[in-house]
């Protein structure tokens, strides 16, 4: 399935936090949002989900508009990790996760074997199937966001929406859930702030700064040191990885940072 964001603007008070941002997730990439801090990454995706109102543009899933899907049909299109969500009621992890098998159910409808099963499979891929019956307010925030990833696979997605999805994950558990994402089926949107997992990961990146796009392309083609110095204000060195090629990069003040702080 393919999303597609055509010319999206979202203002609030009298402000654009994003400006005119076209861009493009085709069938099963792993295409990622890139940009500092404000540049409009979450707003991105939050248009995306619908949780803000584009107030200009259009967001499609296979050429239909977003905005015009019903509720159901289109949690059963997208589904979304949030960067920080928190949690009121002190569910467990099954409950958590079974959340996921809504959209496809009537109200009163019960989970049948088949949504067990797969809430099952979605626990056992992030690794927490012996935490099922813990409240998820005794989690860890890493455990916590593994839980909510979990909950997405079991909604059965064609598009994932992840942002900052390795929030509070130990190193190997970000690699784990980006390879999960990646090799699970849908196609992924994730706003990422590590750079260098970006690099590994991302089939496509998009550069944002100051809610506009100003970078496009693999990240060989974006992440040199040119957009490093204009878009993050970093003096990137881009080095191949000796095991898979893809770039991975090393980072020092801008000489005139340096003078600054000397």
């Amino acid at each position: 399935m393919d999303l597609s964001l055509n010319g999206v603007s979202v203002t609030a008070a009298g402000r654009k936090l994003i400006d005119d941002v076209t861009l493009e997730a085709r069938q099963g990439q792993f295409v990622g949002l890139l940009g500092p801090n404000g540049s409009g990454k979450s707003t991105t995706l939050r248009a995306v989900c619908q949780v803000l109102k584009p107030s200009a543009g259009a967001v499609l899933v296979d050429g239909q508009p977003v905005d015009g899907m019903a509720p159901r049909k289109r949690a059963r299109a997208i589904a979304a990790v949030a960067q920080e969500a928190h949690a009121e009621f002190d569910f467990t992890v099954a409950e958590v996760v079974a959340m996921g098998r809504m959209p496809h159910h009537g109200l009163l409808d019960r989970m049948s074997a088949a949504d067990h099963r797969l809430c099952a499979e979605a626990l056992a891929q992030v690794g927490l199937t012996h935490l099922s019956d813990r409240g998820v307010l005794t989690l860890s925030g890493g455990e916590r966001q593994r839980v909510l990833i979990a909950r997405a696979l079991a909604q059965q997605p064609r598009i994932l929406v992840l942002d900052e999805p390795t929030n509070h994950l130990d190193i190997r558990h970000q690699l784990e859930v980006l390879a999960l994402a990646r090799t699970s089926g849908p196609t992924v949107l994730a706003a990422l702030h590590d750079l260098n997992l970006a690099a590994a990961v991302c089939d496509v990146v998009h550069v944002l700064d100051a809610g506009r796009l100003v970078a496009s392309g693999t990240p060989a083609e974006v992440l040199t040191p040119a957009l490093l110095a204009d878009v993050f204000g970093v003096r990137g060195h881009v080095v191949p990885h000796p095991a898979t090629g893809r770039p991975q990069l090393l980072f020092d003040l801008l000489e005139s940072q340096e003078d600054t702080h000397a």
